[in-house]
């Protein structure tokens, strides 16, 4: 069965969370995913607060970009969520949006490099192996975690390009892709990611789940608001890229992604979006009864 969810956007205020958690455990959706944006709101502390706050929902963070983390850092923070919250946090990391790690002064000469290297620390530490590494940027000397999940759980990569997609195939257990990916896109991601996975041996080591966000917009202005989007993004001449309608409008292009290769989709609200809470409630209630 398709997984279903739908996107917290940064652009709301912090302490719009706690109403959007409640209503999404209410009315039963699935997965609710918060992005960490420079510089709006932090994923851990925010993914902390929703997973308190809620009492079923899974709380998905796409993604924490690493530039801005040491990975132990990352993988102290991710164990405690997993051990507070068995089977609820899903967490992806990526390589950040290259400006923004410009800001703060974090952009890496190889991001792909650093990304390779978080994920292989990362998932040894959350399965309780004792690291020592000296990388071109991930350094630990005989680290491991007094409390590592209890459980084995699964790291996520964000990626867009080939290289970032084969690499996810290789180092990660499950990949995030954006909202520009149509269901072609999605066919090409599952095929570097295979050849990322077969390239490192994994191909017989178990699924890689993809997770793909998927612009939506509903109302009587919807169409406006997407092609809004669409537009500011620069991506309105891509074809097959987001949904503007009713609910089986939406379970259709939900269906497409499906088909396509995505285990999880994730519907994005337009950043206008003028009722978050009733977008969740649209989600869970009228979307979900028409996902296989």
């Amino acid at each position: 069965m398709t997984a279903l969810g739908a996107v917290f956007r940064p652009q709301l205020p912090p302490e719009r969370l706690r109403d959007v958690v409640r209503v999404a455990d209410e009315a039963g959706l699935e997965e609710l995913w918060l992005w960490e944006d420079c510089f709006r709101e932090g994923g851990i502390s925010a993914a902390a607060a929703a997973l308190a706050w809620s009492e079923r929902v899974r709380i998905g963070v796409g993604l924490l970009p690493v530039p801005l983390r040491n990975v132990a850092v990352t993988a102290m923070e991710a164990a405690a969520l997993h051990r507070m919250f068995p089977g609820r946090p899903v967490l992806g990391v990526g390589h950040g949006v290259q400006d923004w790690m410009g800001q703060v002064g974090a952009r890496a000469e190889s991001p792909l490099t650093l990304l390779r290297e978080h994920l292989d620390a990362l998932r040894a530490l959350l399965r309780g192996e004792r690291v020592s590494v000296q990388g071109r940027y991930v350094r630990l000397d005989d680290v491991a975690l007094d409390w590592p999940p209890a459980t084995p759980v699964d790291v996520l990569a964000g990626a867009e390009g080939p290289r970032t997609l084969r690499l996810s195939g290789e180092a990660a257990d499950g990949t995030v892709l954006t909202s520009a990916t149509s269901p072609d896109g999605v066919r090409r991601a599952r095929a570097l990611i295979e050849e990322g996975r077969l390239a490192a041996g994994r191909d017989a080591g178990g699924p890689h789940h993809v997770v793909v966000y998927l612009l939506t917009a509903t109302g009587p202005d919807a169409p406006a608001r997407l092609r809004a989007e669409l537009v500011a993004e620069g991506l309105e001449s891509v074809p097959d890229l987001g949904v503007a309608g009713d609910a089986d409008a939406v379970a259709k292009a939900v269906q497409r992604l499906a088909e396509a290769g995505a285990d999880t989709v994730i519907l994005q609200p337009t950043a206008d979006e003028p009722d978050p809470e009733g977008f969740v409630r649209f989600t869970a209630r009228e979307v979900r009864p028409l996902v296989p």
